[in-house]
């Protein structure tokens, strides 16, 4: 059964100024343990689509399913983790209090809680630091504790809206390293908001290239690089071949205006 199943997907904002079309007629279906990165320019509606699936907007036309139920049902069944573009940590709780804020709110027991973080803190490579502040941490550091926290729930569907775009190149590239082996580890589902041509080609399954608004599904690109992929392989011609083809398909997709 696929994680995510989009058909003739559209939403449209009333405003002041007249509709906004964000979503037009996407289809779109996402399986089990697929890392699917969305990139298209500003505007063309990857984070709208992202929380349609979490529940956080109302499509205006078509059907989506999550897990094979509405997004409503599958957020009331905590069917999914989510890391925005900010870390927005508490900066007055620790970093273990900041990940237990969700197992607190289920009312997760004292003990289940201290595990759970515990085995989050050690995936994303942050043993050892619970007991710092958000101010303590570097901001590659606090975005990993993001995640973390999106990891408490241990649900199968990871969301990530832009989680590395205010990070420095290096520091991006080292959690880039970082989520893949997490993802190796985990065997979640990632869905993952960028701008970034090289990002979305070293991460991803499967490449999901939208228009400019009204937002369409110009192309998607099945992967073909192989699941273990050190960071030099983005010099690689079958990387540069992909990235082309992500390229070509960001370039047709202004035609459609």
């Amino acid at each position: 059964m696929s994680v995510v199943s989009a058909r003739n997907l559209s939403l449209t904002f009333e405003t002041n100024d007249g509709p906004v079309h964000a979503l037009k007629d996407v289809d779109l279906t996402i399986d089990k343990g697929e890392f699917v990165s969305f990139i298209g320019p500003s505007g063309c509606g990857k984070t709208t689509f992202l929380r349609v699936i979490a529940d956080l907007e109302q499509p205006t036309g078509g059907t989506i399913t999550v897990n094979g139920v509405s997004p409503e049902d599958a957020r009331l069944n905590r069917a999914y983790g989510y890391v925005f573009q900010a870390a927005g940590l508490y900066p007055w709780r620790s970093i273990a209090r900041n990940i237990a804020l969700p197992l607190e709110i289920i009312g997760m027991s004292r003990r289940e809680k201290k595990e759970r973080i515990e085995r989050v803190l050690e995936l994303v490579d942050l043993k050892g630091f619970g007991g710092k502040f958000p101010w303590q941490l570097s901001g590659g550091m606090q975005q990993r504790a993001s995640i973390a926290r999106a990891l408490a729930f241990d649900a199968d569907l990871l969301l990530m809206d832009e989680p590395f775009g205010a990070l420095d190149e290096i520091v991006r590239d080292h959690l880039n390293e970082q989520l893949l082996e997490l993802w190796a580890r985990t065997e979640k589902t990632i869905c993952f908001v960028t701008h970034s041509i090289p990002e979305a080609v070293y991460l991803s399954t499967k490449i999901v290239v939208m228009s400019p608004r009204p937002g369409r599904v110009t192309d998607v690109i099945e992967s073909t690089l192989p699941r273990e992929r050190p960071l030099d392989i983005r010099e690689s011609p079958e990387f540069l071949e992909i990235a082309h083809r992500v390229r070509e398909g960001l370039r047709a997709g202004h035609g459609y205006e």
